[in-house]
């Protein structure tokens, strides 16, 4: 009697322990994600945030229900060997990407790691319903209705991401994927994970296990089918949905576990994930239905010689370009995806700091929804420590394009393309962008006269005031650096 009087404030001392460990954890998340609004910050914003997933992580290793209490159960070995087991593959595979991941592909990493995240969710959540239909137990109501929805979110954020991750990592088409009747498909899909989530939550225990599996494959079809519409110029927006989809998932299955870690830490990420969302579809002035359902970047029939007029791009070489920022003043660069995928950030910083020595102002300008996720210009000029200073957002360099002497296009293509202002017809249209034309002189790197992801021409190639200089980012830039030696 008085064995079991002890042990119950032991047991109920190393919940509070752990709850407390949860506590600082969700308090580093919360300073981490004010830390990352700005990028002189960010960087200590994510160390910060490691600092609070290792308290996270560590006090679940003393949580009773998990690895026993010492007093009463006595410890639970193989809970722990399974725990540590799963700690030590989780270090490996994450550690030994994240160090030899190219900082161009860190898109797809993010879109797969996220994937995974939303899976292990949803594998969490099943057992515990399988778990506990084994022991004939029916879960209270509010339990319930959180393991179903975390179970079809996270499999949806699941087979989504690998979608994501395909097109980024450019093993699956980069271009929406149509089919007739498309819409039609993923509305009875819908409605069928209903009828099953209602189903489950109103039958009987027997049939509910077959219901969950057929609840699973209707998610994983409807994650996969979502997706496979949207075009890559759209995949910044889709990836941050995909985040708080795995957010979300994550903190309904803390309700299934009871566990405030992953109620706080979804909660978190769900919320930002879907506050980033929906300021990226504004940055591109579209609704979330029209980046989902529009197919945005499937080849647009009347783009080409129209959109031309019969007009042809003048072409400079390098040391031509080298000659027009040698006698500028002031110098614009716009970074784009064709730069990251050169991987010319430092030939560009390199660049750069000699127009500096020469007495030239430079100033980058990032639009919010260039490249292939939310901050991939910004993480790719970061790897090459351009100053932060430097660094000027949309609503910043617009009104000092009229008084710049040269802008240095590389590589970016529907978010300087002046249609975007005026062209109802456009599917970029009302976009807003860099107004890059109203400078007195635009170079534009690129490797040809190709479309951007929206799929249309960018008449800004032919504009009076536009220059083209054909090849790759890297090996133009360097050649223009090497040419600028000579001033």
């Amino acid at each position: 009697m008085n064995l079991l009087a002890q042990a119950a404030p032991a047991g109920q001392g190393l919940l509070n322990w752990a709850d407390f460990g949860y506590l600082i954890g969700a308090v580093c998340f919360i300073l981490a994600l004010k830390l990352m609004n700005s990028p002189i910050t960010a960087r200590k914003g994510n160390w910060i945030s490691a600092v609070g997933m290792v308290f996270a992580l560590g006090v679940t290793f003393i949580y009773p229900t998990l690895t026993g209490d010492p007093l009463i159960m006595g410890l639970k070995p193989l809970n722990m060997a399974l725990m540590l087991g799963a700690f030590a593959v989780g270090i490996i595979g994450g550690a030994w990407p994240g160090r030899k991941i190219a900082m161009t592909n860190m898109p797809q990493m993010v879109a797969l790691l996220n994937g995974l995240g939303g899976g292990s969710v949803a594998l969490v959540s099943l057992y515990e319903f399988v778990d506990a239909s084994n022991r004939g137990e029916t879960p209270p109501p509010v339990q319930a209705i959180a393991t179903v929805l975390s179970v079809i979110i996270g499999t949806m954020s699941f087979s989504g991401s690998l979608i994501a991750f395909g097109k980024l990592q450019e093993l699956l088409p980069g271009r929406p994927f149509l089919f007739k009747g498309q819409k039609a498909v993923n509305a009875i899909i819908a409605l069928a994970i209903v009828v099953l989530a209602l189903m489950i939550l109103v039958g009987g225990q027997g049939a509910s296990v077959l219901l969950f599996s057929i609840l699973i494959v209707c998610a994983f079809a409807l994650g996969i089918l979502g997706v496979i519409p949207i075009g890559g110029a759209d995949m910044p927006v889709v990836i941050s949905l995909l985040n708080s989809f795995t957010g979300v998932s994550a903190g309904f299955a803390g309700f299934v576990l009871m566990n405030t870690a992953l109620l706080i830490g979804g909660g978190l990420v769900g919320a930002s994930g879907l506050i980033l969302t929906l300021l990226m579809c504004t940055a591109m002035n579209r609704t979330l239905a029209n980046v989902l359902f529009a197919g945005v970047g499937v080849l647009v029939e009347s783009s080409g010689p129209s959109a031309f007029a019969g007009r042809t791009p003048k072409s400079y070489s390098p040391e031509d370009v080298a000659i027009l920022l040698s006698n500028a003043e002031k110098v614009v660069i716009v970074p784009g995806y064709g730069m990251a995928v050169a991987q010319a950030q430092h030939q560009v910083k390199e660049m750069a700091d000699k127009l500096a020595q020469m007495g030239i102002d430079v100033k980058y300008a990032v639009h919010p929804v260039a490249g292939r996720m939310p901050g991939h210009m910004n993480v790719l000029l970061a790897e090459a420590d351009v100053p932060y200073e430097q660094l000027y957002e949309l609503e910043q360099i617009n009104p000092l394009f009229s008084e710049t002497d040269v802008v240095l296009v590389l590589g970016a293509n529907d978010v300087v393309n002046p249609a975007a202002r005026y062209d109802k017809s456009s599917p970029i249209y009302g976009m807003p962008i860099l107004d890059v034309d109203k400078a007195k002189t635009v170079v534009v790197s690129k490797r040809g006269m190709g479309v951007g992801f929206a799929g249309v021409d960018n008449e800004l190639f032919v504009y009076d005031n536009t220059v083209m200089c054909f090849g790759s980012a890297k090996g133009t830039v360097q050649k223009i650096t090497q040419a600028l030696e000579k001033y």
